[in-house]
Order: structure tokens, then C-alpha cells, then sequence
């Protein structure tokens, strides 16, 4: 009988060997990374001095990329969270601020507490407010000149404002007279004196991006329409209403845009057709001075507003609305009956007094014009 081989001993600490290794290895990463962060919280002497803008409403996260963009710190991220473990995310300031680069996280939420005297200027746009409009009060208030505005926010000198989504949806296959008509949305701001134009213009266009929030989109989208068509339709309702009267002139609209409609134009003398040159007309009063004269629009151009020839919506929108003009599209009043209650209503008309009169048929809205002008010979 032969004597079996002894089995070999195991060698001891193979594999612990490679855990610690690993171990050791993620200690060091810690530590390298905890040393970092330590380092960039507690910042460093004798870094340049820089001069950062905070813009009004300016969280954690955008101050902490404005500081990265600077070179004062190095992770706007860990700025942010640190500022919102301290409790100081309420206490910053905006305005211009001097700092320098690699400055402590606890010096510089003191230096951004502090109330930093910035020279600014606040301007009123009223709700439909056009393009050109908005252009000339940001010259009038010596902020830039409108031709400055206007290629910034049209794209024309390179701008890019694709940050936004509405920005990529502005539907440009027909001829537009401006890119960014609707989208400057019409509130009061304040502006830094001074501060770069591509700023002034991504004030309105951040501003419209956050009224028109995901909530309100997602009923734009709910309702059959683009964001597009919505605005459009919806400067239609700031122009012609742009009141208690919204979802009502909404109603009147959209039932013209219906398939199958029986008045499948919107008609609107807030576009093409010039009864008065003094009223409010966006080719007679915007567009045509624009290109120095009625007759000098281009016929592409005016074809493609002329609501009394064009099925459907125009080109583009003809003012700037307010919110409530918007939620008026999405949110019609769909009860609405005419003068003798009868519905759908596919007209309306006002007199001087700010009344308005619905009609379903032709001859009822002469009927409600005949009215509407005997209340004003009365006046």
C-alpha cells in the first residue's frame, strides 16, 4: 500500500492581503478627497482679486456656478450643499461683489451677505408689450440700444438661449417678423446699469420659462397645441381682451380653429385689417414702421399675419402676453353662449364703454356691431 501524499499547507493571508489592499487604497481616496474638499471649504490666502454679479433672485446653485465661472472656487456643487447645511441660503445679497480666487466658503457667504451697493434700474413692461417696444424702453432707460436687443434676443448676433426648450420649439418655417415676439415676458425688473445685453434678454426669457412652468405646458400639450401655437393665440387674447374678457375671447377663437369650423380665420383686427390708424395693429403700427413704410412690408411677410386671408393662426404672435392670457387658451370659458344664447360663439365685438357682445352667426354679430355703435354715437 503506497503512502499518500501529504496535501499542501494553504498559504495564509492571500486574500486578506488583497482586502486590505483595497482597503487601504480606499482610505487614501477618502482621505485625498477629504482633503480637498477641506481645502476648497477653508480656501487659501493670496488668490486674485475678482469681481462677481449676482443678479437678483440668484440661489445656491446659480451663485455657486457665477463663483466657479469666476475661478473663486473649484465645485459649485459642494458650494451649494455647504450653503444649505449653514442656513445662509436667505441671507445672500445681490449685486457686485469683490472676491478673490480660492476664498473660504465661510468668507465668502459673509462677503455675499452683505448688502453690496450696485447702481440698477427697474423697468415696467406692460402685458402685451411687443418686441420692439420692450427694445425701446431698455434704451430709453439707458441700458442698451434696441437694435443691440433685438439681435440679441432674435439670435441674430450669434445668441444662444438653447438652455431654454422653448427656444428649439419657436416654429420659424414661415416668414417671422421676430424670433423672440411672445417669449419676453412682460413684468418689472431690475437691471444691473451696465451688465452685458445676452443678461438683460435671459432675464424675460427665464422669466417665461418660469411662469409657463411644466404644469401649464403639460395642459398646453393636454389641449392639442404647441407651446407655439399657445403663445400665439394667446397674444391674440392680450390684444383683443386682456381683462376679466380672456377665456371668453379664448372660446371665440378656438372655436374658429375648430376643424370644420365654418369661420376657419381668427379675423382679428389686432392684425391686417387697419379700421382706425389709431388703433392697435401690430402690421400698421410695428411692423410697417420697421421697414419704413405700409407698403415697404414684405408680401411674404404680410400674407403670412393677414388673419382676414390666413386659415388658422399667423406666422407668429403679435405681442408679448401675461400669464393670464396663456391659462385663458388652455382654459376657455366653453360655456359661453351668445347675446340670444346660442353657441358656438364665433364672433365678438366691443363698444367704448369696454362691453363686449358675442354672437354664433353672421347676422347676429351685425345685430351686436349695430349696438356696439350706437352705444358709442350715444357717448
Amino acid at each position: 500500500m503506497q503512502e499518500q501524499a501529504k496535501p499542501a499547507k494553504k498559504k495564509k493571508g492571500g486574500c486578506g492581503t488583497v482586502i486590505l489592499a483595497v482597503l487601504l487604497v480606499l482610505v487614501a481616496a477618502a482621505a485625498f478627497v477629504a482633503f480637498t474638499l477641506f481645502g476648497e471649504i477653508n480656501g487659501k490666502e493670496g488668490g486674485a482679486h475678482v469681481t462677481v454679479t449676482i443678479e437678483q433672485g440668484s440661489g445656491p446653485a446659480t451663485i455657486g456656478r457665477k463663483l466657479a465661472d469666476a475661478g473663486v472656487i473649484r465645485y459649485p456643487t459642494v458650494f451649494r450643499l455647504y450653503t444649505g447645511q449653514t442656513g445662509k441660503a436667505g441671507q445672500l445679497q445681490y449685486g457686485e461683489f469683490t472676491l478673490t480666487e480660492g476664498m473660504g466658503y465661510d468668507a465668502i457667504l459673509e462677503a455675499l451677505s452683505q448688502y453690496a451697493a450696485a447702481e440698477t434700474v427697474r423697468v415696467t413692461f406692460p402685458e402685451g408689450t411687443t418686441a420692439l417696444g420692450i427694445a425701446a424702453l431698455m434704451e430709453e432707460n439707458g441700458l442698451c440700444t434696441a437694435d443691440e436687443f433685438l439681435a440679441c434676443a432674435n439670435g441674430q448676433d450669434g445668441s444662444d438661449f438653447s438652455q431654454y426648450a422653448f427656444w428649439g420649439q419657436i416654429d420659424e418655417s414661415e416668414p417671422r417678423f421676430m424670433k423672440c415676439e411672445g417669449y419676453l415676458f412682460p413684468e418689472t425688473y431690475e437691471f444691473f446699469v451696465d451688465d452685458t445685453v445676452y443678461n438683460y434678454v435671459d432675464t424675460f426669457y427665464a422669466e417665461f420659462d418660469r411662469r409657463v412652468d411644466a404644469e401649464l405646458r403639460a395642459q398646453i400639450e393636454a389641449a392639442g397645441m404647441t407651446l407655439d401655437d399657445a403663445v400665439i393665440l394667446a397674444s391674440f387674447v392680450q390684444e383683443e381682451a386682456g381683462n376679466e374678457e380672456d377665456q371668453n375671447v379664448a372660446e371665440v377663437f378656438l372655436n374658429r380653429l375648430e376643424p370644420g369650423s365654418p369661420f376657419p380665420r381668427l379675423e382679428s383686427n389686432a392684425s391686417s385689417y387697419v379700421q382706425n390708424p389709431e388703433d392697435n395693429n401690430y402690421l400698421y403700427n410695428w411692423v410697417a414702421p420697421y421697414y419704413g413704410g405700409w407698403d415697404n412690408i414684405p408680401e411674404e411677410l404680410y400674407n403670412a399675419y393677414d388673419t382676414y386671408k390666413k386659415a388658422g393662426l399667423p406666422a407668429g404672435p403679435i405681442s408679448n402676453p401675461g400669464i393670464e392670457a396663456i391659462k385663458a387658451v388652455v382654459n376657455p370659458n366653453t360655456e359661453l353662449v351668445s347675446e340670444n344664447g346660442n353657441s358656438p360663439c364665433y364672433f365678438f365685438v366691443t363698444d367704448l364703454t369696454g362691453r363686449y357682445y358675442y354672437a354664433a352667426t353672421a347676422s347676429e354679430h351685425q345685430a351686436n356691431v349695430n349696438t356696439a355703435w350706437a352705444v358709442n354715437d350715444a357717448l
